[in-house]
């Protein structure tokens, strides 16, 4: 029964469930993908540097559709609150929502995970191709078709799924049955307690594993320091609300002079929902925290061999950290439609009492802009320090080479994703006929 009602969730939240779907798609067929291509250089002595990017690849992707497919999943429950709180006031259980929640997340996993192994033989064959145009590799790289590489992405895609979905099947318990009464968009709890321990843990270990890299071996120092990244990546998501409601303020009240009445909203939306817009910030800040660290990481040991690299092996690197630009597409994309969509009953309620559309525009635009820089200063406060320390393991001083376009079009893939998301989840509501669908 709970899993008829589950797959009819689904069918009847598609929409919802269609960027997470995606993410498990990629998650499957890079780690397929990856396999494939690990299997097949096994086989030859000189492709065991090649062996090591591609588990380093696989292992930042599966991280990283950790973090995108849970915050997916929780922006899903909260969006349906009121549908949890409906079932628990017409008697259904903690329990029963917990193995609802939980069920969703298994239909969309299984479903995803074979996607994800179907493509996964054309992807192994392309990044093979690159790799040897590149110059990545010093020969072709085989691909192995095994069914080992198979059960492993089938096995990521279950298990990062449903590891997502028990986060957000606590919040759907906690959801309580007057929820469906509740109009209230401000925030309860800036930060609930659990949330503010995980925060601190992740950041002490984060900041202490920084601490170790300079002292390590050299072939454990860009492992270590990625670690550290993702670590402080996650304590920095956790307790982001806090720093999101601070700058939101700060950059809010600019805004209110410069555009008294664009701005005015904006700041407002974000000072009473720091949460939800920490939802569109989390992955701004993860991809610009991972992708400046493997990117500079390899600029900095390049720089300090004396190694220069023109022409196609200079895109060896970023082709690496493709897939974590792709996943911030998607989580950027779904987080700012689904935060945007919620507040569509808002929308038409300030067009009701005589806000233009053309102010509602710039207000989701202003909106989107200081998420997006609360996501990209928190990810470069990150990388600016696994970087000093990687720079210092591999040269002796706290230096770090860098390249400012790829910086900045990287920033440039987050603004553009946040407002195309933004602005197409809104425009039925700024411009379109007041009553809801």
């Amino acid at each position: 029964m709970t899993l008829v009602l589950a797959w009819n969730n689904v069918r009847a939240n598609r929409m919802s469930f269609a960027a997470s779907f995606a993410a498990v798609v990629l998650a499957a067929m890079l780690v397929g993908g990856s396999g494939m291509l690990v299997a097949g250089a096994g086989a030859r002595d000189e492709l065991n540097g090649v062996m090591g990017l591609l588990v380093l690849s696989a292992a930042v992707s599966g991280f990283v559709s950790i973090f995108v497919i849970a915050g997916m999943l929780s922006l899903h429950v909260l969006r349906q609150r009121r549908t949890w709180g409906l079932l628990r006031s017409v008697g259904m259980t903690p329990r029963q929502v917990r193995w609802l929640v939980t069920a969703e997340a298994l239909v969309l996993a299984v479903l995803a995970s074979v996607a994800g192994c179907v493509l996964a033989v054309p992807y192994a064959v392309t990044m093979a191709e690159a790799m040897r145009m590149t110059g990545l590799a010093p020969v072709g790289v085989p691909v192995e078709v095994t069914p080992g590489p198979f059960i492993m992405a089938l096995v990521v895609g279950l298990a990062v799924t449903l590891l997502a979905a028990r986060s957000a099947a606590r919040k759907a318990v906690r959801v309580g049955p007057l929820e469906v009464l509740r109009e209230s968009a401000a925030q309860r709890r800036l930060l609930p307690w659990p949330r503010a321990v995980i925060g601190v843990l992740m950041l002490c270990g984060g900041s202490a594993l920084a601490y170790l890299v300079p002292q390590v071996k050299p072939v454990a120092a860009f492992p270590a320091g990625l670690g550290a990244a993702m670590a402080l990546s996650v304590g920095a998501s956790a307790l982001g609300p806090i720093a999101l409601a601070g700058i939101g303020w700060l950059l809010g009240a600019v805004l209110a002079r410069l555009d008294p009445g664009a701005g005015m909203l904006a700041r407002a939306s974000l000072i009473t929902q720091p949460r939800r817009a920490m939802s569109a910030a989390s992955p701004v800040m993860l991809t610009v925290a991972l992708a400046c660290t493997f990117l500079f990481a390899v600029a900095t040991s390049d720089a300090a061999a004396g190694v220069v690299r023109t022409g196609t092996s200079a895109w060896a690197a970023p082709m690496m950290v493709g897939s974590g630009v792709v996943y911030t597409v998607i989580a950027v994309l779904n987080a700012t439609a689904m935060t945007m969509t919620e507040r569509a009953e808002e929308i038409r309620l300030l067009r009701t009492v005589g806000t233009k559309p053309r102010q509602l525009t710039r207000a989701v635009i202003w909106e989107t802009l200081i998420v997006t820089a609360a996501g990209t200063l928190l990810g470069t406060g990150i990388a600016v320090v696994c970087l000093t320390v990687l720079g210092k393991a591999a040269t002796g001083v706290p230096w770090f080479a860098y390249s400012l376009p790829q910086y900045v079009g990287l920033v440039l893939v987050c603004v553009v994703s946040g407002l195309i998301g933004g602005l197409t989840a809104t425009r039925r509501a700024r411009r379109g006929v007041l009553l809801p669908d």
